[in-house]
């Protein structure tokens, strides 16, 4: 096998390896007692079966996730809710009233600038501060969990203020079904 050879099998293990993600295909409900389950998958994370339902169901988490929205964004450098972002909450709170078997994951997510560290924080203010304005709005705080990662799973990955603005975020992610 010549060099050539051998670098592009190599290039082709990586690349198919890159594409791997063992998380996929993950559970829905799964996890602890807490009713948490897998946080990888679809979206950002949450539930990861394919049936996610009819958008056109108020029920399903599809109209959640499509109709309703999963997400809010954020300024730089900012874990304030913009009231944009407020809007949407309130929505998901209704939502989440009407389907009380559900849980939820709050992520908080930043732009690709800035040390590890910093984002990590950062989004976990962010993820801190989504999750504080639905339970203000009478979600129970026993139903949420908090996740920042930071910069580790951006939207898209480009150094463009495009990306960075679709990356600063929070996302609800429906994770299970409550006890």
């Amino acid at each position: 096998m010549t060099l050539t050879s051998k670098t592009l099998l190599i290039l082709a293990g990586l690349a198919l390896a890159a594409c791997n993600n063992p998380r996929a295909g993950g559970t829905f409900g799964g996890g602890g007692a807490d009713g948490f389950g897998d946080t990888g998958g679809f979206h950002d994370a949450g539930v990861t079966t394919g049936n996610l339902g009819d958008p056109n169901d108020p029920r399903s988490v599809a109209h959640f996730q499509q109709r309703i929205g999963d997400r809010v964004f954020f300024t730089v450098d900012s874990s304030s809710l913009t009231a944009e972002g407020r809007a949407t909450l309130d929505a998901q709170a209704r939502w989440l009233d009407q389907n009380t078997q559900f849980s939820i994951v709050m992520e908080g997510h930043a732009d690709e600038r800035g040390t590890r560290d910093y984002n990590i924080a950062l989004g976990e203010r962010r993820a801190n501060a989504a999750m504080q304005y639905l339970i203000s709005q009478g979600v129970s705080a026993n139903r949420m969990r908090v996740v920042s990662y930071g910069k580790d799973r951006p939207v898209e990955a480009c150094a463009a203020q495009r990306c960075w603005d679709i990356n600063r975020r929070a996302v609800t992610a429906i994770s299970g079904v409550t006890g």
